[in-house]
C-alpha cells in the first residue's frame, strides 16, 4: 500500500500520471489515425458495392462485387461481435508478430485499431447512407465521375456524421486502451489497476478518473463542435 504522507507522495504521482496519460494518448491516436484510414475504405465500400451502388461491378462483375459486399458485411460483424478483452488475448500472437512483443503502448495499438475499424467502418456507413438520394443523382446528371462522387459528394456531405461517428470511437478506443492497460499496455488504465487497485491508493484512482472523464469531454465536444460547423443543416 503506497504511503500517502511521504513528502514525494504527490510529486511521484504527477509524474506516473503525466507519462502514463502521453501513453494512452499515443496509443489511442495512433490506433485511431489507421482506424479512421481503413475504416473509411471499408465503410464507403460496404455502401458503393452494394446493389445498384457505384461500384456495384468492380472490374465489370457483378458477382465480385456482391461477394466483396458481402465479405466485407460478414468481416465488419464479427469484428463487432467480440468482447474487447478476448479479442486483445486472441491477438497476442499477432501482436507480437507484427510489434516483436505484446506488452506496451506501442504493442496495444493492434488491438485497439482491430478493434476500432469494424466499429468505425458501421459508423461510416450509416453516414453515407444519410446523404440524400437527390444530391447524388443531380452529380450523375451533371456528368461526376465515380471518384468524384464518392469523394466530393458522398463523403463530403457526411462530414457531419462522420465528426460524430469519430468522436464515439475515439470515446470508445479510450475506454478500450484502459483495458489493455490492466493487462500491461500501460496508460493510465495501467496506472489505475497497478497504483489503484493492486496497492489500493484511492488518490491515484480518483485523478485517473477525472482525467479519463476529461479526456473524453474534450473530445467529445470537439467533435460535436465539428459536426455542427460542418453542417448544412
Amino acid at each position: 500500500m503506497i504511503d500517502r504522507d511521504d513528502p514525494d507522495f504527490w510529486s511521484d504521482l504527477a509524474g506516473v500520471v503525466t507519462a502514463a496519460t502521453w501513453e494512452t494518448l499515443y496509443m489511442v491516436f495512433a490506433a485511431l489515425a489507421i482506424t479512421v484510414v481503413l475504416g473509411i475504405a471499408v465503410g464507403v465500400l460496404l455502401v458503393t458495392t452494394e446493389e445498384g451502388g457505384l461500384y456495384a461491378k468492380p472490374f465489370g462483375s457483378r458477382t465480385l462485387g456482391r461477394v466483396l459486399n458481402r465479405l466485407l458485411d460478414v468481416v465488419v460483424n464479427v469484428g463487432r461481435s467480440i468482447p474487447f478483452i478476448i479479442l486483445m488475448i486472441l491477438l497476442i500472437p499477432f501482436t507480437r508478430l507484427v510489434v516483436g512483443s505484446f506488452i506496451g503502448p506501442t504493442a496495444a495499438i493492434v488491438p485497439l485499431t482491430i478493434a476500432g475499424i469494424p466499429f468505425f467502418a458501421r459508423l461510416v456507413e450509416i453516414a453515407i447512407r444519410e446523404v440524400p438520394r437527390g444530391v447524388v443523382d443531380a452529380a450523375v446528371s451533371l456528368g461526376a465521375t465515380k471518384r468524384t462522387i464518392m469523394t466530393k459528394v458522398l463523403l463530403a456531405e457526411a462530414v457531419p456524421a462522420l465528426a460524430l461517428g469519430l468522436s464515439t470511437t475515439v470515446v470508445g478506443l479510450i475506454g478500450y486502451s484502459a483495458m489493455v492497460g490492466a493487462v500491461g499496455g500501460g496508460g493510465l488504465g495501467d496506472v489505475a489497476f497497478r497504483y489503484g487497485y493492486q496497492r489500493y491508493s484511492l488518490e491515484y484512482m480518483l485523478v485517473v478518473v477525472v482525467l479519463l472523464v476529461l479526456i473524453v469531454q474534450v473530445l467529445q465536444s470537439l467533435g460535436n463542435y465539428v459536426a455542427r460547423r460542418a453542417s448544412h443543416r
